[in-house]
């Protein structure tokens, strides 16, 4: 359950993700992210459309992500207490690179000629504070749909608020149309 503020261009860039399993609530993470995950959006359309620099290793749109940090992580969203401890919540993607095996088989008398494909998954973790995490093994066009969805979700619930006298210049508040 996004929570959003938008900049005076109309982006979003303020919002604090709830996370729920089965409806319960298990943490708060991301605060401001908003901003990042509609840049992260673009990314991931821009790198399954090939990037403007052809498809490179990865013909099948489906294995194209936008380029990770060095460990494979595309982002990470944690709860922040006000001291700077995490706690709270987690919500992180990682990009992993899995070998698959294509065409022929290797049961029966014969073996059929085949070979490796690799394919590449972001993996999606969702952690509680209590230690109970979910995860989802996404395509690119999979991942693209639920940063979307989070983003789209979050513009639908800041519909309701209009931007006080001093927003504009960034010193106001959001307050629920009346």
């Amino acid at each position: 359950m996004p929570v959003v503020c938008k900049d005076s261009m109309g982006m979003p860039y303020e919002i604090t993700l709830e996370l729920r399993r089965d409806g319960t609530p298990y943490g708060v993470v991301g605060e401001r992210c908003g901003w990042f995950l509609s840049r992260f959006a673009d990314a991931v359309a821009q790198a399954r459309d090939g990037g403007g620099e052809g498809t490179g290793p990865w013909p099948d749109p489906d294995d194209r992500f936008p380029e990770e940090k060095g460990n494979g992580e595309l982002f990470a969203f944690r709860y922040m207490s006000r001291s700077g401890a995490a706690h709270g919540g987690e919500l992180r993607c990682q990009l992993r690179t899995i070998p698959v095996w294509v065409g022929g088989h290797s049961g029966g008398e014969r073996r059929a000629a085949g070979e490796w494909r690799l394919t590449r998954r972001a993996f999606v973790e969702a952690w509680g504070s209590t230690g109970v995490g979910l995860r989802a093994v996404l395509t690119s066009s999979e991942l693209a749909d639920f940063v979307n969805a989070l983003v789209a979700e979050a513009e639908s619930r800041f519909s309701g608020f209009v931007p006080d006298e001093n927003a504009a210049t960034g010193a106001g508040r959001w307050r629920r149309r009346r």
